[in-house]
């Protein structure tokens, strides 16, 4: 049996090195989020008005067709964020895990962060430049003869900057699961006589499939809470609920109370898919 001092120091030690994130995580996370709970039950409160939580009215608002407009907007731009960066990222994952030089691979990840190294409104200004209707893509159009497009201030716009935003978070987890792919499973299916597309989705994809959940979440969740994307290339048409929580706590309006509902609403939406990807996003492949 294990002495009392024994046991104490197995208690303290775990506390003494969770102690500082642990405090840091209470500060930072916990008690904002049960602040923004808090003033979401107190309807219409402004700045410098008493905190007297009274009901559900905040809650109820956001069901309203007009709000709830604006969170499909936002699902639709993480949805569709999502399923680009899906489509485009597998391809080029695939190429360089199993086909690229193993000298070359480390340089050509390399080149998928190096965006990341800059701001984000950064990039956003350049895809203004790009999209705009004197800017570059038309440029490119018009000289072949065909007629500009107006993309900029237009979902579009919004999509591809998203998805140009988090591409590379994508690329990199899909790299991670396809680099341990046991390519032997795909000779011996073509052995057997599998065509390559059977041999894709009957062994690629289920070995592959909790990096592609992982990936597929992590853009989603990014997706769902991005304001710079949304703000600058989509214009008043592109409102999300990002945009509409900034509004209410830093717009004209100054509705705490119903910007905290929002914030909620946003924060379970969040903590679903991270509960999701903590399930299904262990990006190891399956045996």
């Amino acid at each position: 049996m294990p002495t009392p001092k024994r046991r104490w120091s197995t208690l303290i030690g775990p506390s003494v090195l969770l102690g500082p994130a642990g405090l840091w995580l209470l500060m930072l996370l916990v008690l904002p989020t049960l602040v923004i709970f808090e003033l979401s039950l107190v309807p219409n409160i402004r700045p410098g008005d008493v905190v007297n939580p009274s009901g559900l009215e905040n809650y109820l608002r956001v069901f309203e067709p007009v709000y709830l407009q604006v969170i499909g907007r936002s699902l639709f731009f993480a949805i569709g964020t999502t399923t680009i960066c899906l489509l485009l990222g597998f391809p080029v994952a695939y190429w360089i895990a199993l086909n690229a030089p193993k000298r070359w691979q480390n340089l050509i990840l390399l080149g998928f962060v190096l965006p990341l190294w800059t701001s984000s409104l950064l990039r956003s200004y350049a895809w203004i430049t790009i999209l705009r209707r004197t800017g570059v893509f038309n440029s490119i159009i018009t000289s072949i003869g065909l007629p500009p497009l107006n993309l900029l201030n237009e979902w579009p716009a919004v999509l591809i900057g998203m998805s140009y935003s988090f591409l590379p978070y994508m690329v990199l987890i899909l790299y991670s699961a396809l680099e341990k792919l046991d390519k032997r499973l795909l000779e011996a299916s073509a052995d057997l006589g599998a065509t390559p597309i059977q041999g894709f989705w009957k062994i690629t994809v289920p070995q592959t499939f909790q990096g592609i959940a992982a990936g597929s979440l992590l853009v989603f969740i990014s997706s769902l809470g991005d304001f710079v994307n949304p703000e600058l290339l989509g214009g008043a048409s592109s409102m999300t609920a990002a945009r509409l929580i900034y509004n209410q706590f830093l717009g004209a309006t100054q509705n705490w109370g119903f910007g905290s509902a929002l914030s909620m609403v946003v924060i379970l939406a969040v903590s679903l898919a991270i509960a999701l990807l903590i399930k299904y996003g262990d990006p190891t492949p399956q045996a």
